[in-house]
């Protein structure tokens, strides 16, 4: 599992920069329709964050229109994961509840699929170069509680989010 989720920091990093999008904040929109796949932001009930439609070769992300700009980005990434990582090609559909609030499948490891698309939707919207980037050209205190809020808006994320990441790099404990 450690391998695929090494393989993921890679295929993340090489699509924003081949795309000349490797930067703060990441246009994860761009990077979508550069593929060839439609964002769309509908009402959708309010426990779904979104979905990725795949039908005769087109793909369609939806993002929850009612939900926060912060979590529709990270959703059309974690989206865009699935499609990057899962699309076999037919037609097929990934229905994602709060992508955040993670049922008991995924939270004990056996959601594979899930756990990748949270993994790359992370890398893509916080790669942990520019994170180190942004931690030393704008003087970043980790422990103070504005800092981080700068950092969080500064990437377009949520500070739970931006706190996951930062967690995951052993940036903070």
């Amino acid at each position: 599992m450690r391998h695929r989720l090494s393989g993921i920091r890679a295929r993340a990093i090489s699509l924003l920069k081949k795309n000349d999008l490797f930067r703060a904040p990441v246009d994860v929109v761009a990077l979508a329709e550069r593929l060839g796949l439609t964002v769309v932001l509908e009402e959708l009930d309010d426990d779904v964050s979104g979905l990725l439609m795949v039908k005769g070769g087109k793909a369609i992300i939806v993002v929850n229109a009612e939900h926060h700009p912060n979590r529709q980005r990270f959703t059309a990434a974690h989206e865009l994961a699935h499609y990057a990582l899962h699309n076999s090609g037919a037609d097929h559909l990934f229905v994602d509840r709060k992508v955040f609030f993670r049922d008991e499948a995924a939270a004990t490891g056996e959601d594979v699929q899930e756990i990748e698309a949270n993994k790359f939707a992370a890398e893509l919207l916080m790669p942990k170069a520019l994170l180190g980037q942004a931690l030393e050209d704008e003087n970043i205190d980790l422990l103070d509680d504005f800092d981080v809020h700068r950092l969080a808006r500064k990437f377009k994320v949520s500070e739970q989010a931006l706190g996951f990441r930062l967690a995951s790099l052993q940036l903070i404990s």
